[in-house]
Formats: C-alpha cells, structure tokens, sequence
C-alpha cells in the first residue's frame, strides 16, 4: 500500500472553478489555464498537491512552471512519491503485462498514463529495460525508478534513451547510457530478441523509438495472416517487421520499401538470419514516388498487382493544425495502393496518429476507394497490444489503430 502524508508537506496547486471535471474524470494533466493559484512557492519538479477551489483533494503529482502541462498527477489521494512507490506502480504493470502479454519476451512494461506514471516509458527487451522520462518531475527521480525497477523485474542492465522532442517542452535536454548493470558496447547498437519466432535486431541507442516497434507485433501476426500465399507489398517496412512475418507465414513473395537506407540494410541482414531471403526482398525507395510511379501509365509501364498492400507510415501529424495536410498524404497513398491490388485483394493499413481517429481514417480510406473505383469490404480491425493499454478517460493513450478490407468490386 501507497503511504499517505501529511497534507501540509506539499504545496498545494488550486484549480480555477469549473475546471477540475477534466481531472474528476480520470485525466492526470492539469494544464496552466485551469491554474487558479500555487499557495506557496514551489520548485519545477516538486511534488504538489492539486485541489478545487473549494480545497477539495484531487490528487498528488509533479510540477512544472515551464510547461504547458502545469501537474501531472499520480495519485488521486496523498501519496509519498518515493522508490517504494514507484516499486509498486511497476510491479502492477509488471503483472499486468504477465497476463496479457504472457506469450512476449520484449514488451513495454510501463507506458506511462496508463499505468499511472505520466512522462514515464520503460520498455522490456529479454532482460534489457530502456527507459524514457518525458516530465521533469520523472527525470529528476531516475535513480528512484531503477531502484524500483531492480527490485521488482531485476533487468541486467537499465539504459537511459531520452533524445525525444517532447522533453524540450519541459526545461530538459537530452540524455542516454547505462544507468544500472551491465551491457556490452555492441549490443547498445545491436541487441538480438525473439519476437513471434523471428529474430530482430534492437538498436538501443538510437533506433526509433527505443529499438522497434512494440506496439506492432501483434499486428505483424495478425496481418501477415492475410496474404493467402500471395504476393505481397510492406510500404514503410522499417526494417521489416509485416514483410518477414508475411514470409514466414506463407506468402510466396514480399517486396519491403522504405526510403531508409539504414533500415534496409537490417531488413536484409534479418531476412537472411530468418532464411527468408529467397521470399523476400527490400528496396529504398519514397513511398510516395514508388507508388507513383507504379501506378502511372507514362513510359508504358504495366502496375504490379499485389494480393496484399501493407501500409504503416510515420505519423503524419504531429499536432491538429497539421491534421489537413495529413490526411491529404494518407489520401494519396491509399488511392495508390488499392491500385495496385488484385480483384479479391486485401489492404491492410495503419495509422499510429493520435489527432487521427479511427472513424476519421476510415474515411479517408473510403474517399481514396471511391476515387479508386474499388468496393471494400472491412475484414479486421486492429489496434494497439495489451502492453499499451488504453486508458478511456485519457484519450491521448489510444493512438494506433487500423484496418483490413478486401476488394469486392469496382
């Protein structure tokens, strides 16, 4: 049990009127415009306690004067922010994960909000933890959190990845290595894990995100599944993670682009490790200008035709005024692909955009099949796994989503 404390240890942040309901409702960010007051002076960083105006308690959390999110709270009652309860907000992720996740040897043990950690990432790769503190309140209590961390999951090495854009928002530069254990040089750049019996290589020092895409290996199964033995397309591929999956799983061809050269690279030397390298192949390319081309009739060109198009792009928004543009890019890509697609095909693609819904994409999809003169059929839906868990009332934790349609008519 979390211990409880005096309510006069911290200092205490009100709330203008009609402002809390946001918190009321289960969101942990108070932002500065809902800030009645700060009863005492108190340090960026610093643990607060958040009430109405009225001096009801809504919860315990971390300041921070130079960001727009003015509290992220912890805790809906008193709490001591220390190692010991850090220790046990991760090991309720930790079990979380050992019921949902059972089948995962790499996962993501703690995904902030939904585990009640605003502004803390840590995720798991066979042993390995690599961390992220997003919130100055987080990075000031690293040495707390790998206390925590040893005692409940005991990793041989904790690495600290924090070069993400948002910690400017919060006063903080960036910073990375070894925290605790032990890890050789070379797996910081190449570290090998097992994910659904594919080996992959995790770059933990300055691989996207903290190495790859957790949030996909579900989807990687789940899609691959589609192909039907067929001829297969990964736009995005990274480093091949739907392209290697399709293969293994029976497609008799899989073409992987990306316009990294990088991520090519692994995608090349991993289908070899997987003896895959005869089904699959990867080429740099712009997506954008592949499918261009391939669908163009200028210069003669015949357009391959695909059984199955899988297409995961970066986020194309980063914020809601950029959602227009967006959605023009995702627009254009899916007019392309369908295409590009066998009558009886199937389309699978993604979004991993927050400002993005669901119901948004989907439309968006249907305008490029209209414009394509396509009929689809919706066939699967698919979000983010169960060691990223949504969390309703914060809105901001559901941001992978996606579909599956085959190709009914024209």
């Amino acid at each position: 049990m979390t211990p409880t404390i005096p309510s006069e240890s911290y200092p205490t942040v009100l709330v203008k009127p009609g402002e809390a309901d946001r918190l009321l409702a289960g969101h942990p960010w108070l932002y500065e415009g809902s800030v009645l007051r700060v009863t005492r002076e108190v340090k960026d960083g610093e643990v607060v306690q958040v009430k109405d105006h009225r001096q009801r308690l809504l919860g315990t959390g971390f300041f921070n004067s130079r960001s727009r999110i003015r509290v992220r709270l912890l805790a809906r009652e008193r709490v001591r922010v220390d190692a010991h309860f850090f220790e046990t907000r991760i090991k309720s992720a930790l079990e979380h994960r050992r019921r949902w996740m059972s089948g995962a040897s790499s996962y993501r043990l703690v995904n902030a909000e939904s585990d009640g950690l605003s502004g803390l990432i840590i995720d798991w790769y066979e042993g390995v933890a690599v961390m992220q503190t997003s919130s100055l309140g987080m990075d000031l209590r690293k040495r707390e959190i790998v206390e925590a961390l040893n005692r409940v999951a005991k990793p041989r090495a904790v690495v600290e990845r924090n070069d993400m854009g948002s910690r400017k928002f919060e006063g903080m530069e960036d910073a990375g290595g070894v925290l605790a254990g032990s890890l050789e040089e070379a797996e910081l750049a190449r570290l090998s894990v097992r994910m659904n019996n594919l080996n992959f290589e995790v770059n933990l020092a300055t691989g996207h995100k903290t190495g790859i895409y957790l949030d996909q290996q579900l989807n990687y199964q789940l899609a691959a599944t589609l192909a039907g033995g067929g001829a297969v397309l990964d736009a995005f591929c990274f480093q091949g993670g739907f392209a290697l999956h399709a293969a293994k799983l029976g497609a008799s061809s899989v073409l992987g682009l990306d316009q990294s050269e990088e991520a090519i690279g692994v995608a090349r030397r991993l289908a070899e490790v997987n003896r895959l390298a005869s089904k699959v192949s990867f080429e740099t390319a712009n997506v954008f200008d592949w499918l261009k081309s391939a669908t163009s009739a200028a210069g003669g060109k015949t357009a391959p035709c695909f059984d199955l198009i899988i297409l995961d792009p970066p986020s194309f928004t980063r914020n809601r005024a950029s959602v227009g543009d967006a959605l023009r890019g995702y627009k254009e890509i899916h007019l392309r692909a369908l295409k590009l697609l066998k009558p009886g095909g199937v389309l699978a693609t993604f979004c991993c955009s927050h400002h993005v819904d669901a119901s948004l994409f989907e439309e968006v999809i249907l305008g490029a099949a209209y414009d394509a003169r396509r009929v689809l059929r919706r066939v699967r839906q698919f979000t983010q796994p169960d060691d990223h868990p949504i969390l309703p009332s914060v809105p901001e934790t559901e941001y992978l989503k996606g579909f599956a349609y085959d190709v009914v008519g024209r």
